[in-house]
């Protein structure tokens, strides 16, 4: 196999001027790099792409930062940016806190991303002083997903978390639905994601714009996800005169609901309407009405924000570093499991 010293006796330098000159550094004249150059072909000598950039003072590695990879939202962003970043040849190292508190302190708190990675991606990971502290030291360009993520100085993409809440529960009011049941996130969850904060402030407001007051009877928190949703919509049943309509802040808890109305003998839509927000993939199938938004877009968007920077090129219009967000639109999918509430 060719070593880099063999490239040197045959050129004639040191082993630091062919390493310049194979990486293009101007601090070497056009002869010698020619001459680097055709001892290198004649050798066959092909270099290490890991080796060059951790002598440029780089990884190639960015680091993605997500509460649950199993939820249907952060593997379809992970995915996106994984093939935005394999394209423009870095990897990703992928840390899933996996829901536990630990894993979010040995991360964020520690030098597990020192001088391993050139940049940092949060996917809906909220940070607490002392995490914003520590990320500050690292020094990193950065980038965030999802409301409530904001980094200081970090470029972020998300949707408006408010809105798509308030379109989803203006649609049921549209179609004639007041008793209106929503079921949500844990706000005591360990990582503290806080998109279904948002969701519930647009459902409400959604309420009182048309003249309703929130009920909390109607207002139940579990898990952000489908086993959520299920017990969510039992706790619901179990309160008594139960909602015509449930607004669910994520598909997958939709899911928990239509099960536990079907195993309580309730059909979807006649008795109850079902709406929830992402079109996750197995929406359609369902026939699942949802507030659909871009999350595999979110994820392009915010690789290549992050990209940029270090590749020297400047944010192109309407994709600005500073402190603004960039908002994708969210739009409304009705299918099957919302109807006309039926009058009694």
């Amino acid at each position: 196999m060719t070593k880099i010293d063999d490239v040197a006796r045959l050129a004639g330098v040191s082993t630091a001027t062919v390493s310049r000159a194979l990486r293009g550094l101007p601090t070497v004249s056009a002869a010698t790099r020619r001459r680097v150059l055709a001892a290198a072909e004649q050798l066959q000598y092909a270099v290490s792409p890991s080796a060059s950039r951790l002598a440029g003072g780089r990884t190639g590695s960015v680091a993605v930062v997500v509460p649950r990879i199993t939820r249907w939202f952060f593997g379809v962003v992970v995915e996106a940016v994984e093939d935005f970043l394999h394209e423009a040849g870095y990897d990703l190292l992928l840390h899933n806190l996996g829901g536990r508190e630990r894993n979010r302190q040995r991360l964020l708190r520690t030098a597990a991303l020192h001088k391993r990675v050139d940049a940092i991606m949060l996917v809906a990971t909220p940070l607490r002083a002392a995490e914003m502290s520590a990320l500050a030291a690292l020094d990193l360009p950065g980038v965030t997903i999802s409301s409530g993520t904001e980094v200081p100085g970090w470029p972020c993409v998300r949707i408006d978390d408010v809105a798509a809440a308030r379109t989803a529960t203006r649609h049921l009011l549209e179609l004639g639905h007041r008793r209106i049941a929503h079921i949500s996130g844990d706000p005591d969850d360990e990582l503290a994601f806080s998109a279904h904060l948002d969701r519930r402030r647009g459902y409400q407001e959604a309420l009182r714009a048309a003249g309703l007051r929130p009920d909390p009877a109607l207002d139940v928190e579990s898990s952000f996800d489908i086993d959520g949703g299920t017990r969510a919509t039992e706790e619901l049943l179990r309160r008594g005169d139960p909602p015509t309509a449930i607004f669910a802040s994520c598909d997958e808890m939709a899911m928990g609901a239509l099960t536990a109305l079907r195993e309580a003998g309730l059909r979807v839509p006649q008795d109850v309407s079902v709406i929830g927000i992402d079109d996750h993939a197995l929406s359609g199938v369902l026939g699942l009405s949802t507030i659909a938004q871009p999350a595999a877009e979110q994820g392009r968007l915010a690789a290549k924000m992050l990209l940029d920077p270090l590749a020297g090129r400047s944010p192109e219009a309407g994709m600005s570093t500073t402190a603004a967000p960039v908002i994708l639109p969210t739009r409304l999918v009705v299918r099957e499991s919302t109807a006309p509430a039926r009058a009694h």
